[in-house]
């Protein structure tokens, strides 16, 4: 009963009552880039917040992924793996028909290479005990090009110029 009750605490669900966690994480530049920035998880109850802020990007549109594995060990970032889809769906845009739990979207670089983007769902959670949907142990990616939504698997987004061990 212990570990169950640590479990408990751990997702902030004690009693029903509600509590906040944050991690804040620096992007590690990828594929010979300077993509940099930061990225903010929050979750308050059963909301996750992704509050991205990167720099250094060509201007333009970018696409943004969880993908299966915080490893941004790799040059190019493939030690994170594919996108992460737990439920084994097709690709697609967040919300609409098929999409994988990873499909974040795009976010837009200005002239200057700044971008920001703000995300928001109950699909995710903060080191939770459900698989399906703990981020935690996953890597986020930024990519060279923009998602489709259509591409199977990846979406067309390019290489990947920007990653994240979210911890």
């Amino acid at each position: 009963m212990k570990s169950k009750t640590l479990a408990l605490l751990t997702g902030c669900a004690l009693f029903s009552v509600s509590c906040s966690i944050s991690k804040s994480y620096d992007i590690i530049p990828k594929s010979g880039t300077e993509t940099g920035g930061t990225a903010k998880f929050t979750q308050n109850g059963n909301e996750v917040v992704l509050d991205l802020e990167v720099t250094k990007l060509t201007p333009g549109i970018h696409a943004v992924h969880i993908h299966e594995k915080g490893d941004c060990s790799a040059p190019d970032a493939a030690s994170a793996g594919g996108h992460w889809n737990p439920g084994s769906q097709n690709h697609g845009k967040w919300g609409e028909n098929q999409f994988h739990m990873g499909d974040i979207g795009n976010l837009v670089a200005d002239k200057d290479g700044k971008a920001k983007l703000t995300f928001k769902t109950d699909k995710w959670c903060l080191d939770c005990v459900e698989e399906s949907k703990n981020i935690i142990g996953k890597g986020l990616i930024i990519h060279a090009d923009k998602d489709d939504f259509q591409t199977q698997p990846t979406g067309n987004a390019g290489g990947r110029v920007g990653c994240i061990e979210i911890k």
